[in-house]
């Protein structure tokens, strides 16, 4: 592991696979490996080592091809390629890059098959392998499942090393010194005499000769970058306002737009009427979209003002008008023909909880927004046969094909920019505002299109988490659990996202139950199901994606259980733990917090373990009553992710998906009436105020064997650690969410 044998400019490297007759680990050359991308259109004197670096006179460009939606992930990205490329993250140019088959994330692949995050096994960790090799073999290109740092944390690291090499053999062929003598940094070569030699003045030599091929990585002692504290390269122009987002752009000539869709998603647009919006001041047009309107003016405010001034006859939803038709819907699937699968059957479950002392649980979570700051927006100019479009996206590929078969071109004709986005938690793996804003750009060729969302569109066009319910039996014996059976019904996101993107997502959906059935417990009679509801409302991965109910609604569950027995949640939590790396997180947490001092009057604490995305997060809550409510104290954190980049960056992304987890579970729901959600601006789907905001203490652990990303792994044990918590002040269990239907807060 960590060298690389043969490498060309036009080849790529790829990530830890599986060989079936063997398994062979690291990073190796492909059998058939995509074209490097930078190797098109190159100019006299530059040159590219691979798909990620780039040389010229004038400077350095390092392409970090995964989607910036807020987490840091293109400053981590970049901080990688520096550390053996012996430069600092502000001496290079950073760029998306154009999308492309050789930036496929085979980290995909370990959400892909049936095994714990912890099985490495021979069987386990060759369909990882075969996994990866489809991935790779259809290049799919994208940013989610906090794959990101897995998904680079390598690849990257020898596109630097290559470069690194490659131009000290440029400078010992120009001074003569052996490469042996020769040493980097700060972007220069450092001859014997201390004389440098800057990377740029190289670029022409470094163009002439074949990339260095036998490359070792450093070992983590040398590192300068990993591992230490580091100032995000977007940092400063977030924090001054002077970040350019999608919504920011501005091209020359560009006319502005906005929708608005039929609000019960998916229904038809029967009739409209545009008299009252085609004489308003700005407009320019009044076109029509697939089951809406647009209106085009000379800025966003008028046309927002224009297309919500058109009279619209809407169709009814291709779904249950009410939430509690939903809801109906739900409970009556826990039946065997709508059994997805069966993922956990340790022990007789049936022979266990054939007694009389049975404990009956029930929980539920609601369908939630995504809701970022920065509403869907895009800039779409078609011309000449070229279409060409700038917004924040994580499937770039996927949206080049979505924009193609609108306009009715090759994928290879569409021109995807990526930008910065305000956010997402998974609302930009969706593709329906793209396609409105192709054609509207359809209608004013060589024209600019820039389509914007009102707040209240965003809303209301969203596609929420899924709603879930669980219903569970368990047995307790003697101060311990003994079994458990949970069963969780949820819609099928896979099956609903993958329609919408034209991809077909047969077999079972292991986010219905993901969180729960990977539950690291050794119950000795334990029982997962999953329950496939036919498709209600449409849904859509948000952070966390199935974990983010799954895991509420398992430890929400077992805490019960846990309390019922009489046992403490944390030793009983540590007698069931059937992994030395989870067994680690709980007991750095006991210690962390203090678990089982006095904590005074009128307070509680609570706890829950979820692992998600490879990632076991524990985390404690305490709260206390007030006049006014509950008020949320403290929370400690800990998490194992195999290697901590940066750590604060981490500490941030823990912070932040603490707060988004809590302000969700406490305040936030979207409901259905007449088919369309009631929600439709924050003041209706409130986060946490800073005023509510807990004191977050973080720790980051690094035993795991495999490198995981921490945006979304923060996120599932919220829920089920205040509900545990509220509990254990109280002595009344929030069983649904938002809690705030059955408890104040402050």
């Amino acid at each position: 592991m960590g060298r690389l044998k043969a490498i060309g400019r036009r080849s790529f490297l790829i990530g830890s696979a599986g060989v079936l007759g063997g398994v062979a680990f690291g990073t190796f050359m492909a059998v058939r490996p995509h074209d490097n991308p930078l190797t098109a259109d190159l100019a006299e004197g530059e040159v590219v080592f691979n798909a990620f670096v780039k040389l010229t006179a004038d400077g350095i460009t390092l392409i970090v091809p995964h989607a910036d939606i807020g987490q840091g992930v293109q400053s981590a990205q970049a901080a990688l390629i520096a550390e053996e490329f012996d430069i600092e993250v502000d001496q290079a140019t950073l760029s998306f890059g154009d999308p492309d088959p050789a930036y496929y994330n085979t980290a995909f692949a370990d959400e892909g098959v049936p095994f714990m995050s912890f099985d490495e096994s021979t069987v386990a960790e060759t369909m990882r392998g075969v996994a990866g090799g489809v991935i790779k073999m259809i290049g799919l290109q994208g940013t989610g499942g906090s794959t990101s740092m897995s998904d680079q944390y390598e690849k990257l690291r020898l596109a630097g090393a290559v470069a690194r090499e490659t131009i000290k053999a440029a400078a010992s062929l120009r001074t003569g010194v052996p490469v042996a003598d020769l040493r980097t940094a700060n972007a220069s070569v450092i001859l014997p005499n201390g004389e440098t030699i800057a990377y740029v003045d190289l670029a022409a030599e470094s163009s002439q000769i074949s990339p260095a091929t036998d490359i070792a990585l450093r070992d983590p002692s040398e590192w300068r970058h990993i591992g230490k504290p580091m100032m995000r390269t977007d940092t400063v122009a977030k924090a001054t306002g002077t970040q350019t987002f999608g919504i920011d752009l501005d091209l020359d000539g560009m006319v502005y737009a906005s929708v608005r869709t039929n609000p019960r998603k998916g229904g038809a647009m029967i009739s409209f009427d545009t008299k009252n919006a085609e004489n308003m001041r700005g407009v320019q047009a009044i076109v029509p979209v697939t089951n809406g309107i647009a209106a085009i003016a000379d800025n966003t405010w008028r046309a927002i003002q224009a297309v919500n001034e058109v009279v619209c006859e809407w169709g009814p939803a291709p779904y249950p008008a009410e939430t509690a038709a939903h809801w109906d819907e739900v409970a009556a699937s826990f039946v065997d023909d709508r059994l997805d699968q069966e993922w956990r059957a340790d022990g007789d479950v049936d022979a266990a909880l054939a007694g009389t002392n049975t404990i009956t649980i029930e929980n539920r979570a609601p369908y939630v927004a995504h809701q970022p700051l920065e509403p869907l927006n895009a800039i779409v100019r078609i011309s000449d046969g070229l279409v060409e479009v700038w917004t924040g996206h994580q499937l770039p590929r996927f949206l080049q094909q979505q924009v193609a078969a609108v306009v009715g071109v090759d994928a290879d004709s569409v021109q995807f920019y990526n930008q910065f986005s305000g956010g997402s938690f998974g609302h930009r793996l969706e593709f329906e505002y793209i396609k409105q804003a192709t054609q509207i750009a359809m209608a004013m060729p060589g024209t600019p299109v820039k389509m914007t969302y009102s707040r209240e569109e965003d809303f209301v066009q969203d596609y929420p988490r899924q709603l879930a319910m669980s219903r569970a039996q368990g047995i307790v014996e003697n101060g311990q659990v003994t079994a458990l059976s949970l069963d969780i019904a949820a819609p099928s996101v896979l099956a609903s996202g993958g329609q919408r993107a034209g991809i077909v997502t047969p077999g079972p959906d292991a986010q219905i139950v993901a969180g729960a059935w990977n539950m690291p417990y050794d119950i000795p009679s334990l029982r997962v199901r999953g329950y496939r509801v036919p498709e209600l409302a449409p849904i859509s991965s948000w952070r966390s994606v199935g974990a983010s109910h799954a895991g509420f609604l398992a430890e929400n569950t077992l805490d019960e259980l846990i309390r019922a027995a009489g046992a403490d949640p944390m030793e009983e939590r540590l007698r069931l733990v059937n992994h030395p790396v989870h067994r680690t997180v709980l007991e750095t947490l006991a210690e962390m917090s203090n678990w089982g001092g006095d904590l005074g009057p009128n307070r509680g604490r609570g706890l829950a373990l979820v692992e998600s995305f490879g990632v076991p997060t524990a985390e404690v809550i305490e709260i206390s009553m007030t006049d006014y409510g509950i008020k949320l104290d403290k929370v400690y954190v800990v998490a194992d992710v195999g290697k901590v980049i940066d750590p604060v960056n981490f500490e941030n992304q823990v912070q932040g998906g603490v707060v988004w987890g809590l302000g969700h579970a406490i305040n936030s729901e979207i409901t259905y009436s007449d088919g369309v959600a009631e929600q439709t601006n924050y003041h209706a789907a409130e986060g946490m105020r800073i005023f509510q905001t807990p004191e977050i203490v973080v720790r980051g652990l690094e035993n795991a064997t495999k490198i995981r990303g921490i945006g979304e792994p923060p996120v599932p044990p919220a829920a089920p650690a205040l509900a545990s918590a509220i509990f254990d002040l109280t002595g009344e269990r929030p069983r649904e969410m938002p809690f705030f239907k059955s408890f104040d807060f402050v």
